[in-house]
């Protein structure tokens, strides 16, 4: 298989101060897709995920809990952990920032922006809101009914006023304006990059940049009295796991600047406006894109512990099963929008598109391959022009639209591509009717079945980054080596020998039965 070079990607890392909900999951199932994709696509992959364990919001919360806060992030980083084996998640690495590789890189990294000279010590006194580890300006804040600030995100903010080195962000203002320019695909979607911009153009004060009133953090290089604020902190963890600070290292030369940098829209100016701004101080390379998806909120309603509305990635896999979940995810909503769950959706979008639409083609297909042609896979004769349409629209287009759409991070839109091949395929099932070619006409039947089940492979082959175990059930089914499944082997040269025998079919999709229907609750 061809190399086409690496690809980088990174899921933000997760904050560590709570157990995973939804939307952990579907950023990081995104994420998973795109590798996946790219490593069936013949490109050598670094995929990255973890947990972001400094900071004071990690500190209090140990302070709550009554234990030590290494403690505390133990704990629930591998909660995160335990996550992607439960979503079936193909990272290649996971990274704490509390590995001692990942302090030696942070470090390091100060070291580099402190000897360009965009450091110094001063006084800061601001606004702090401890859930988002943000600073906000007096502009930014709303004041609540009992006079209490809240930013933006509905965060409570309080004064503080510390000691505190500051980084020269109002120095690279001019610089990350020329750099968009320079780059009009370095943020997406194109909202989102057109609030980067204003925000910039705005006007950038300089960044408070460490922390001296508690200790739960990456200490300064030579003033162990500060530790780093934890954005910094955090986002060298991009660099920390392909070999940084070993600039000279394989890995970091072939990975860094990172392809991806799949982020929230409430963390992107973090990753747009600072983290460029220092990589360009420290005279590194700054991240190839940085995309920011929507929230989902649920049943209308934003999510929140409060409401008991937080929906665990546990409950999703449990109703749905782990492929039909990160379906779901991903086709429901146009990937970089808002999004609403609700369970009725979930089902009706599972048992349309995989149930009724992939599942069902599949099995009847197999069933009368395998009760009509001696359980094995037949000989075609002639192809027809319908034949070849739908053969090709099944091979190099769809893998040419798929391909493009995911290269666009348009991921409900590749996915609605395969769905509609799913669909013209069963327009074929009908117009042939193989079950009245069966007495009529039964050496056509045995080439439309060979035709559905090449159709139903190319499915299987691309479905495998979607729904992995599910695809690869699929596969198994129709009797495709392992070592032929990678996008290159969707050509004609691979396709199904007749002769082949196969197996008595099994459903791949189940239908999702509504609890109505199940008596629960009557």
């Amino acid at each position: 298989m061809p190399d086409k070079g690496p690809f980088y990607i990174t899921t933000p890392i997760y904050y560590v101060n709570d157990k995973p909900h939804i939307g952990h999951t579907y950023t990081t199932v995104a994420c998973d897709v795109l590798a996946r994709f790219k490593r069936l696509d013949g490109y050598e992959v670094m995929f990255l995920t973890g947990t972001d364990e400094h900071g004071l919001k990690v500190m209090q919360a140990a302070e709550a809990a009554g234990v030590d806060p290494q403690a505390l992030t133990d704990k629930v980083s591998q909660n995160f952990r335990d996550l992607t084996l439960l979503m079936n998640y193909s990272n290649d690495d996971f990274i704490r920032t509390t590995e001692e590789r990942h302090k030696k890189a942070a470090q390091v990294l100060w070291q580099k922006i402190d000897a360009a000279g965009d450091l110094y010590q001063d006084n800061y006194g601001g606004w702090y809101a401890v859930r988002d580890e943000a600073y906000y300006t007096e502009d930014e804040l709303t004041s609540s009914p009992d006079g209490k600030k809240i930013a933006p995100s509905g965060a409570e903010c309080e004064w503080v006023e510390e000691e505190s080195y500051f980084f020269k962000l109002s120095k690279w203002q001019d610089r990350l304006l020329e750099f968009y320019d320079k780059n009009p695909d370095f943020v997406a979607p194109q909202t989102r990059y057109n609030e980067v911009k204003s925000f910039v153009k705005g006007g950038l004060k300089d960044l408070s940049l460490s922390r001296t009133k508690f200790d739960w953090g990456v200490k300064v290089p030579g003033d162990d009295k500060h530790v780093m604020y934890v954005w910094i902190d955090a986002l060298t963890n991009y660099m920390t796991a392909v070999g940084y600070p070993d600039e000279e290292s394989e890995s970091f030369k072939k990975f860094w600047p990172a392809d991806i940098h799949m982020v929230g829209k409430d963390i992107l100016r973090f990753h747009a406006v600072y983290w460029p701004a220092f990589l360009m101080s420290a005279g590194l390379e700054v991240p190839k894109k940085i995309f920011a998806h929507g929230w989902w909120t649920i049943e209308g309603e934003k999510m929140s512990k409060s409401l008991g509305n937080v929906i665990a990635p546990h409950d999703l896999v449990k109703r749905y099963g782990v492929d039909a979940a990160r379906y779901f995810m991903l086709r429901e909503v146009p990937f970089g929008n808002d999004g609403d769950f609700s369970h009725q959706a979930a089902i009706n979008r599972i048992n349309a598109d995989l149930a009724n639409g992939i599942g069902n083609l599949a099995q009847r297909t197999l069933s009368m391959i395998y009760k009509n042609c001696d359980e094995q896979i037949p000989q075609p004769n002639e192809l027809d022009s319908v034949d070849m349409k739908l053969l090709l629209n099944s091979k190099e287009n769809m893998l040419t639209v798929v391909r493009n759409n995911l290269d666009e991070l348009k991921i409900h839109s590749a996915l609605e591509e395969i769905i509609k091949i799913v669909s013209v395929a069963d327009g074929y099932v009908d117009a042939q009717a193989p079950w009245t070619l069966r007495k009529e006409d039964p050496e056509r039947m045995k080439t439309v079945l060979y035709v559905l089940a090449e159709v139903i492979r190319c499915l299987g082959i691309i479905m495998q980054p979607i729904t992995p175990a599910s695809a690869d059930k699929l596969l198994d089914q129709l009797k495709v080596p392992k070592d032929e499944r990678n996008f290159e082997h969707i050509d004609e040269k691979y396709a199904l020998k007749p002769g082949t025998k196969i197996d008595k079919p099994e459903g791949v999709f189940p239908r999702i039965v509504e609890e109505e229907e199940r008596g629960v609750g009557t």
